[in-house]
């Protein structure tokens, strides 16, 4: 008993507890810890990029090469993210359906599910921009003007002061934003597809993003109105155009017919 309260009374005898107590904690949390579930996630991503291969090889190998690196009628997808495949598969503008000035938008054919499976295949070959979340997107609480007057300042040159788009050089266009869903506008700043330039987070911060679809989505909005009468740019992409060549033309027109009658009537004279 002397010999055991000895060494109870020895400095390393703390120690030595503290290691075994961290033995045991150790031992247990191995034994219980939800290995399974990250086992799970692991092999259920493992499925998705397997899947997600597979969906590639037969409706995007063909142009942009069968490991995404690429071809003549497509760019490689090495590192754009899972962000990009979203968007450009999610709105239907891939799988492109023939070779133009600009990939349009179309009926999606691939259910969202697909969707994510491409995109986790695609997201394996090389880092990129990570699909965004809900509450990355969600325009609740942000700052309308704010999202106005940066949406004015990076964006109206090509979409319209409403996002109502517009056309471009060489046969591309601005589209219009108006049905176009706050995850969508998020991972096209975030992605810069097209013409589009990139705005990631370090260019333009998350919350800059969700000030600008709150923007987009309170003009665009069935509730929005407009007490002045119906908007001029709100009539689509050509609408000053148009304004112009009804009314200017008109009165070119009118002034030239005015001094050619002039004109007559003073030869008469």
């Amino acid at each position: 008993m002397k010999k055991l309260s000895a060494r109870r009374r020895h400095p390393l005898a703390a120690v030595v507890v503290l290691l075994l107590a961290l033995a045991a904690t150790g031992g247990l949390y191995t034994a219980f810890a939800p290995a399974d579930q990250a086992q799970a996630d692991e092999t259920a991503q493992s499925l998705a990029i397997d899947e997600g291969k597979r969906l590639f090889s037969v409706g995007c190998a063909s142009c942009h090469g069968t490991g995404g690196q690429g071809s003549s009628d497509g760019p490689s997808l090495v590192g754009v993210g899972a962000a990009a495949v979203d968007f450009q598969v999610g709105t239907g503008r891939m799988p492109l359906q023939q070779q133009g000035a600009q990939a349009p938008k179309k009926k999606v054919i691939y259910s969202q599910a697909e969707i994510d499976q491409l995109a986790a295949y695609v997201a394996s070959l090389g880092a990129g921009p990570a699909k965004p979340t809900k509450n990355q997107t969600d325009p609740s609480g942000a700052d309308i003007a704010k999202g106005g007057e940066l949406f004015r300042t990076n964006c109206a040159q090509c979409h319209n002061f409403t996002g109502e788009g517009g056309a471009l050089t060489h046969g591309k266009y601005a589209p219009n934003l108006r049905d176009t869903s706050p995850k969508h506008i998020y991972e096209a700043m975030l992605t810069g597809p097209q013409n589009m330039p990139s705005f990631p987070d370090t260019t333009m911060p998350e919350k800059n993003k969700k000030d600008i679809i709150a923007y987009l989505h309170a003009v665009n909005s069935s509730e929005s109105t407009t007490p002045g009468g119906l908007k001029l740019g709100g009539l689509g992409p050509v609408a000053e155009g148009l304004f112009a060549w009804i009314f200017g033309l008109g009165a070119l027109i009118a002034v030239a017919a005015w001094v050619a009658a002039r004109t007559a009537k003073a030869k008469r004279s």
